[in-house]
């Protein structure tokens, strides 16, 4: 036996039963420590990455709230530049619709103008000569160049009242100006009514020799002395307008009395009447 040895051949190096026991345990726990360890950073860097996850996201979240705030300014200023727009549109239609009414306006004022020109120029020419030719030259001007007729003749009544003599025409075949019987015609019809026939539906530039597109009675105060006829206007001459109305009164009622002015003067030598013709005139 050694000295080393112990009785019973137990070897005194190898640790009792009970610090065996206890370095096992020791080893357990520190390797469940590690374990315990692992797991911990494991979880810290788990939680690293969902941190870095979370503020990645809430970074998103404030570009979106930043961008939603700008899309609401932007949407609410787009509103009222609608707005603005819907208003600057109402005021304009409002100020082109007065617009629209004054240039009505003025072109209404500028046609009665017109109109009561060629009224004026109308009378005027027809009482600016005193002999008979004179008058009948300015009573065709009034149809040519106002009324727009391109055929037409005028007529006196003969002295039996029977037909309707012409006295002036323009385009009017030599062989087609003959009297006309008062009886049973459209323009004895007038003559004797002293109404006018105007033909104020059709188209006066078709008109014809038969079928007249106005015609006109001449009256010296209330007596029928003859009648105008329009047989046809000019092409462009498509339908009668107002002027044309009042001037065929005017021509109703101072034409006639123009010729018969004319007449009496040219037969008293081209003389004026002398003071003793108006001495009476106030009683």
């Amino acid at each position: 036996m050694s000295k080393d040895e112990k009785p019973g051949g137990v070897d005194s190096d190898s640790p009792p039963p009970d610090l065996r026991s206890e370095r096992d345990k020791f080893v357990k726990t520190f390797t469940r420590g590690s374990r315990l360890t692992d797991e911990f950073i494991h979880d810290y860097e788990r939680l690293l990455d969902r941190l870095q996850d979370l503020e990645t996201e809430n970074a998103a979240l404030r570009a979106r709230v930043a961008a939603d705030r700008a899309v609401r300014e932007l949407v609410t200023k787009i509103e009222k530049l609608e707005s603005e727009k819907s208003e600057l549109l109402s005021r304009t239609s409002k100020a082109e619709a007065t617009t629209n009414q004054f240039t009505a306006r003025v072109q209404e004022v500028e046609t009665e103008f017109s109109n009561l020109a060629n009224l004026y120029v109308a009378s005027n020419q027809l009482h600016s000569s005193l002999s008979p030719r004179g008058v009948t030259r300015r009573i065709k001007e009034v149809l040519a160049q106002l009324v727009g007729a391109e055929c037409y003749s005028m007529y006196l009544v003969n002295g039996e009242g029977t037909e309707l003599v012409p006295i002036a025409s323009e385009g009017v075949p030599g062989g087609k100006l003959t009297p006309v019987p008062v009886a049973g015609t459209r323009l004895g019809d007038v003559q004797r009514t002293g109404a006018a026939a105007v033909d104020e539906e059709g188209d006066p530039s078709r008109g014809a020799l038969d079928q007249p597109a106005a015609v006109i009675p001449l009256s010296v105060d209330d007596r029928v002395v003859g009648v105008i006829a329009i047989f046809s206007t000019l092409a462009q001459k498509t339908r009668f307008d107002a002027v044309d109305f009042e001037l065929f009164k005017l021509l109703g009622q101072q034409a006639a009395l123009a010729l018969v002015s004319a007449s009496l003067f040219a037969q008293g030598d081209r003389r004026l009447p002398g003071l003793e013709a108006f001495l009476d005139l106030n009683v």
